[in-house]
């Protein structure tokens, strides 16, 4: 028996034309396939639904966690893994054959993947995405809500890394890209000056200037986008982009929550 059959990859998807059929074309070993979709009004759920190991639920929704939460335990997913996906990630074969080998022990709640960033498919020499647990027990995750995005929390067991990355290869529209910056740094920015200060980067982000000076920098020459032509520019600017608006939006709070009568 696969250990592929002892889990339900879970998909969480909007308006995700341009991706979800790449996403599903690599899944095809896994037995069962959750698209939880939050009502797309594009052709999303009738691409999903032309494979015969998808099932797809709809959701309005509200928040990422809430999402998450509600797939993994409102959906009747009966296996006790899942593998949580973006419906903009790709798995190589590798990560198919590494995940389908995989013997968990009883404390082992989890298994992490790093990440390949791609502009127009295209893997980039870098990225400031961080690994992240994909692949886990059904009974000890949870998801919480932090800033823009959710956080996953295993109650107990030991969390080990796989070998194969996982490719992010979103190639939604730009303007998409951007209406959806401004919420997410709305988010942010809220969470940020609410919560207690939070490691260096959450320090570095309250300051208003300096990160998206040293994200500039970062992706740049430490990432080695400089090498990935004009793919990688491309991603220096988005992320440069995205760190500017999140300093616009802590600025501007700081500024209205002071401001405390006209300009003389």
């Amino acid at each position: 028996m696969s250990f592929l059959d002892q889990i339900c990859v879970l998909i969480l998807a909007f308006d995700e034309e341009p991706n979800i059929a790449r996403t599903l074309d690599a899944l095809g070993a896994f037995p069962r396939v959750l698209v939880l979709d939050s009502g797309s009004t594009d052709a999303t759920r009738t691409i999903a639904a032309r494979y015969p190991n998808v099932r797809v639920a709809v959701r309005p929704f509200d928040a990422h966690a809430a999402q998450w939460n509600h797939g993994v335990s409102g959906c009747g997913v009966a296996e006790p893994w899942i593998l949580a996906l973006d419906a903009d990630y790709r798995l190589a074969p590798a990560l198919v054959a590494e995940i389908a080998a995989l013997a968990p022990p009883e404390d082992v709640a989890g298994y992490r993947a790093a990440f390949r960033y791609c502009i127009g498919g295209q893997p980039l020499s870098g990225t400031l995405y961080p690994a992240q647990t994909v692949l886990f027990r059904r009974a000890r995750g949870r998801y919480v809500q932090e800033g823009h995005t959710q956080r996953l929390v295993l109650e107990s067991g030991e969390t080990r890394a796989l070998s194969a990355p996982i490719f992010h290869d979103d190639r939604k529209p730009l303007g998409r890209w951007i209406a959806s910056q401004r919420r997410y740094a709305a988010l942010e920015a809220e969470f940020l000056m609410a919560a207690p200060r939070r490691g260096l980067v959450g320090r570095l982000r309250l300051l208003g200037w300096p990160a998206p000076i040293l994200v500039f920098v970062y992706t740049l020459v430490v990432k080695r986008c400089c090498l990935d032509g004009w793919p990688g520019w491309i991603y220096v600017l988005q992320r440069t982009l995205a760190e500017i608006m999140i300093a616009l939006e802590i600025l501007d709070r700081r500024r209205t929550g002071a401001a405390s009568g006209p300009c003389p």
